[in-house]
């Protein structure tokens, strides 16, 4: 949507930044009254944070429900949230927004599984483990690191992830002048998530980071203005 960033308060007078709040209230007063005094833009983030503190607790103490529930509110609060555009400018594909996708699938897997797989599916509590500590700094558990038993949440982590991003990506081009043909990239980029939610996320974890540099490759061209698409070709050449 288009907004006007800057708002004063017709209460107090303080004037601040929507884009930064990501709320209408006034900082000052908590008023809801406020006149948009900048150009409007096209803007899709708010601000939020990706506090796993709870959950992690919760893994150490050995409820993995609790732990599950825990990850899964703070990471749909956290995609909910966050987008891809901010004052008219595209952003880039982060880390913490692929490991809440993550974390979304990796909290239902908890909530059915149990450590040996009876009565449930296997789940690693190790690396449940640094998957939560790694997102609540802003990483990501490398792709050698994801247990055989781990890869399908992983997988369908991406392919989540890079759907909400192909999906940033056209909304920028359709709301501003960019005049660049990217249609047959992010097409590619819609085959490969489709392949691997048919795949139930089972793919080598090594070419969802692929997959990821592509549509970060494709990002970076279309928010710099600039360079070639000889990135996101390569990237995507890599993919199998």
């Amino acid at each position: 949507m288009e907004v006007r960033g800057i708002r004063e308060c017709k209460d107090c007078g303080t004037q601040w930044s929507y884009y930064e709040t990501g709320s209408p209230a006034c900082p000052a007063c908590g008023s809801l009254y406020s006149v948009g005094i900048s150009d409007r833009a096209l803007h899709t983030d708010r601000p939020a944070d990706l506090d796993l503190t709870a959950a992690i607790d919760a893994l150490a103490d050995g409820d993995d429900r609790a732990a599950g529930d825990a990850a899964a509110e703070t990471a749909r609060t956290y995609v909910h949230r966050r987008g891809f555009i901010n004052a008219g400018e595209l952003q880039p594909l982060s880390a913490t927004y692929v490991a809440a996708h993550e974390i979304r699938h990796v909290a239902a897997l908890l909530d059915r599984a149990t450590p040996t797989g009876i009565d449930g599916e296997t789940v690693d509590r190790e690396y449940v483990t640094a998957l939560f500590e790694a997102a609540s700094e802003g990483r990501r558990p490398p792709a050698s690191a994801v247990p055989e038993s781990m890869i399908g949440p992983r997988g369908l982590g991406v392919a989540d992830a890079i759907r909400d991003y192909h999906d940033g990506l056209k909304t920028w081009l359709d709301g501003t002048d960019a005049d660049r043909d990217v249609d047959s990239y992010l097409e590619r980029l819609d085959s490969h998530v489709r392949r691997i939610r048919a795949l139930d996320g089972s793919i080598d974890p090594a070419e969802g980071e692929r997959l990821l540099a592509a549509a970060r490759s494709l990002g970076d061209y279309l928010a710099n203005g600039d360079g070639d698409l000889q990135a996101v070709d390569e990237a995507l050449g890599a993919v199998t």
